[in-house]
């Protein structure tokens, strides 16, 4: 089969339109978009299904990017767009795969787009609602750092630069309705069942963060004064939540910081038995722009390995240490709280003999490792979607056609098939969409 122009085509399946496209993308991060921009810059139609309010994924939250410190936003922020303008893609965000079900060669899907409130082709961004309401919560894009409004747009590069309402913690009080210029909220909104024929599926819907609560000798929620490291990425973000890097018990600038790798990560007893590939990295990052931020701040970086495997990593790594930043080898037994919210370390230094030792900071970092998604394999109804022994989707050809996974016509790209950093995942999609376009061609 031979691509064409056409972003959609209808078959009718027991006299109901059904809308048909060439490949659908789980996934709006970076491997989802980079894998849906090559399909369709081939002709190819494809819908792309995203459960958050916006494309983008963690990259466009991230500060910088390493080893070469290019603002990550300058990057992700062109491709977003391009995405969501192109003509062959087809996006729909706050939204659901509810099932895939294989009938000879294309998949019958089944869509859930869950209500924003928001009449997304009427809104135009103007934050006139997010002004007016009067109701603030925790911010989930700052990641608890701050607050927001319930009637809010998700963040400043959000695509679609659409708002949305919190129905969860909205009072109902009318505030945004009476400030919207073109009337585009609408309360009674309810969930939108969308039924679609594909002839391919490509799986990117990425990582989650490893939840640092589920060390609690470390602190995490306990002490304010214990973040993880994708909070402490906000705080060096120009969209940051304060002025500079701050405690967030008491807003003090610390003195001293130290980082606990491989929080989540090579260790059997939560389940994480795997390196996560991008922990050591980012931490030396965040170290060299925390000492850009607070040029006093002494940082200290506690490990158990540096995996500073990739091209100019290992540069960027003696770079941090001739700035000042110092590394102990050693594993953290527990973190516990002084009085003033300072934090005391205790650890086996492993350097020195393995002797017990105690060290007192104003904050600490956990740089928590990443984590499957576990759900996909449930979205497939009739066939058998296989994990590998860490429960990212298997790749059944690593070495020739890495993309290939145990159901025919079923793609994977980036992190899904495991832990790997940006620029892995930009070519691990491009793999991915490759291998669909050839498929697509077989038909």
């Amino acid at each position: 089969m031979e691509p064409t122009t056409t972003n959609i085509e209808k078959q009718t399946a027991a006299g109901v339109d059904v809308t048909t496209y060439d490949a659908l993308v789980i996934g709006g991060g970076i491997g989802g978009e980079e894998a849906a921009l090559n399909l369709a810059n081939m002709g190819y139609s494809v819908i792309m299904v995203e459960k958050d309010y916006s494309i983008g994924g963690k990259m466009v939250h991230l500060s910088k990017v390493f080893p070469t410190l290019d603002c990550s936003a300058c990057i992700t922020t062109p491709k977003m767009s391009e995405t969501i303008r192109h003509p062959n893609i087809e996006i729909l965000t706050y939204s659901e795969v509810r099932g895939i079900e294989k009938d000879g060669k294309i998949f019958n899907t089944s869509i859930v787009k869950k209500p924003r409130y928001v009449i997304e082709a009427d809104c135009t961004g103007c934050q006139l609602c997010e002004q007016a309401c009067p109701v603030v919560v925790q911010d989930q894009y700052q990641y608890d750092l701050v607050g927001r409004k319930a009637a809010y747009i998700p963040f400043s590069v959000a695509a679609p630069r659409v708002a949305a309402i919190d129905i969860e913690n909205c009072t109902l009080c009318g505030a945004c309705e009476r400030v919207c210029p073109p009337n585009c909220i609408d309360f009674t909104m309810k969930e939108e069942v969308i039924d679609v024929i594909v002839k391919s599926v490509i799986i990117a819907s990425g990582f989650e963060l490893f939840d640092a609560k589920k060390i609690p000798q470390y602190g995490f929620g306990k002490y304010k004064n214990v973040i993880h490291a994708m909070q402490m990425e906000r705080q060096l973000v120009p969209t940051r939540p304060y002025n500079t890097v701050l405690r967030p018990k008491d807003g003090k600038m610390p003195d001293n910081i130290a980082y606990v790798l491989c929080t989540g990560s090579r260790d059997k007893t939560i389940g994480n038995p795997i390196c996560s590939q991008v922990c050591c990295m980012y931490s030396i990052k965040q170290a060299q722009l925390i000492m850009g931020a607070l040029p006093m701040a002494d940082v200290t970086i506690y490990y158990m390995d540096i995996r500073a495997y990739g091209k100019g990593f290992h540069e960027f790594y003696i770079q941090t240490k001739n700035m000042g930043v110092e590394f102990v080898k050693g594993k953290i037994a527990k973190i516990d709280e002084k009085d003033d919210g300072d934090l005391v370390l205790h650890y086996e230094d492993i350097e020195n003999g393995g002797a017990p030792k105690t060290a007192t900071y104003d904050m600490v970092v956990l740089a928590v490792g990443v984590l499957p998604q576990n759900n996909i394999p449930e979205l497939f109804k009739n066939e058998v979607l296989e994990l590998d022994e860490f429960n990212y989707v298997k790749q059944t050809d690593k070495l020739v056609n890495p993309g290939m996974t145990t159901i025919d016509g079923v793609f994977v790209a980036g992190t899904s098939s495991g832990p790997m950093d940006i620029p892995d995942t930009i070519l691990s999609a491009g793999s991915a969409s490759a291998e669909t376009a050839s498929y697509l061609r077989r038909l």
